[in-house]
């Protein structure tokens, strides 16, 4: 058995998974993730006192668990999350690392970060408010960073006396809108291996169906939160994907040891490489073959991501920091006009004519924001056409022209080298999180097919 079929067979069974909590402001996140934490008793002893010290000081009798994940100081004053809080727990089933993310509108730009590398988003869903503009906005952008798998976890359902009514009406509503985001499958409960997207009704306070099964709502047949987290089917396999090399570095060390050595360090952003395999370098398009592989100061014959590696090649060939390494009869296409979709994400506006450093791995060039055709018009889906720019939280379809070429994929390809982000020359700001091909069209046309593209 080699290398690459032992690490495929171990992530087969993999134990951990990358999740994110996303909703409008007051749905209950932080309390939700505090019970999580709480009820599967993954708090140390000390941070329950210093929670329910907080509560007493402030006038509550029962500890609130949503201090656990909120820890800036304005977060707790103002009762709000306002930075993403990444926290670690397991449970003897699975390892998990949550990204509990912000829920007012102008923080929105923190749940693009959160979402980029989840595999599940947890969607919340105050019953008594339903479906709202920051709920839509939140799957939106949950479809467009291709999150494999989605919860409704309609939240406060004891304020609404556990009516089924109630849920189902919201489950069926946020049924619609995901459909028309292209969200494949739907299911209310169920097995979870059957269902992309799964609605759960909880009461995060009291932490119905969050780790134990309410008895308050014997109408619902599904898993708990924690239950459905725990053996929803995820995929770390990187290896199946275009394998491609950023080059971060160039080592020479021109010692006595070592006079001709030549290597190019990075991260495999995806796939495997191996020794002997042609490669070409982007964005040069000059070709060359592997000769040898370094991990951690050992000669292997194949690595993979997310190894960092530094590979060496038999040509002496031009190739510096930013420059991609792929294999020869799979290589990116070279281009200088980047059509993208985008999450803006500063508080300046995004204009037509602009100039901006775009960044890609790690490649960053020059570039002119040539046009911003559509945005998006959350309410229906609909696109609002030459907008002339993008303020906060806009997602909108752009064109970028680069000064340099740059080798990127499609977003629907590769997460890792099919984004970008578009950056402010002036003071090094991030104004723009980009999706190279990505649209809501493209998105519902590979939810039609048969594995969907979203489970990679």
């Amino acid at each position: 058995m080699t290398a690459l079929t032992q690490h495929t067979e171990q992530l087969s069974t993999t134990t951990l998974l990358r999740f994110a909590t996303a909703g409008s402001v007051d749905d209950g996140k932080s309390t939700l993730v505090g019970r999580l934490l709480h009820d599967s008793k993954s708090v140390l002893t000390d941070q329950l006192e210093a929670v329910e010290n907080a509560s007493r000081s402030r006038g509550q009798e029962a500890p609130d668990l949503a201090l656990l994940t909120d820890g800036l100081r304005a977060e707790r004053e103002q009762g709000i999350t306002i930075d993403v809080a990444y926290r670690y727990f397991a449970t003897p089933r699975r390892r998990f690392i949550l990204a509990d993310t912000p829920g007012h509108v102008q923080y929105t730009r923190n749940m693009v970060t959160g979402a980029s590398t989840a595999e599940l988003a947890v969607v919340l869903v105050d019953a008594r408010n339903g479906v709202v503009e920051q709920t839509r906005r939140h799957a939106a952008v949950a479809a467009l960073l291709r999150v494999p798998h989605v919860v409704l976890a309609v939240n406060k359902m004891d304020l609404v006396d556990y009516a089924e009514p109630v849920f189902a009406a919201i489950a069926e509503e946020f049924t619609a809108y995901a459909a028309s985001l292209g969200v494949p499958g739907w299911g209310s409960g169920g097995d979870p291996q059957e269902n992309w997207c799964t609605a759960i009704p909880i009461s995060a306070l009291a932490g119905d169906n969050v780790v134990e099964p309410s008895s308050h709502m014997d109408w619902y047949g599904g898993p708990t939160v924690l239950e459905h987290l725990e053996t929803v089917p995820v995929s770390h396999d990187l290896t199946a994907c275009h394998a491609r090399f950023p080059v971060q570095y160039v080592i020479r060390p021109q010692t006595a040891e070592h006079p001709d050595y030549r290597g190019y360090a990075g991260q495999i952003a995806a796939g495997a490489f191996r020794v002997g395999e042609a490669v070409t370098v982007l964005p040069s398009g000059r070709t060359s073959t592997v000769t040898a592989i370094d991990a951690l100061g050992e000669s292997v014959d194949v690595a993979w991501a997310p190894q960092s590696v530094t590979i060496r090649l038999a040509d002496d060939i031009d190739i510096s920091r930013g420059d991609l390494i792929a294999p020869s009869d799979d290589a990116p296409a070279v281009t200088r006009d980047v059509e993208a979709t985008v999450c803006h994400v500063a508080d300046q506006p995004l204009t037509v004519g602009q100039r901006v450093l775009l960044k890609h791995t790690t490649r960053t060039v020059k570039a002119i924001v040539k046009d911003i055709p559509s945005r998006l018009t959350l309410d229906d889906l609909s696109q609002h056409p030459a907008p002339g720019r993008l303020v906060a939280n806009d997602i909108g379809r752009v064109v970028v022209r680069t000064a340099e070429p740059l080798a990127l994929d499609a977003y629907a390809d590769s997460r890792r080298t099919g984004s970008f982000l578009l950056i402010d020359p002036a003071d090094g700001t991030t104004l723009t999180a980009g999706m190279a091909g990505a649209s809501f069209a493209a998105v519902a046309e590979a939810a039609a097919t048969d594995d969907a593209g979203w489970n990679f």
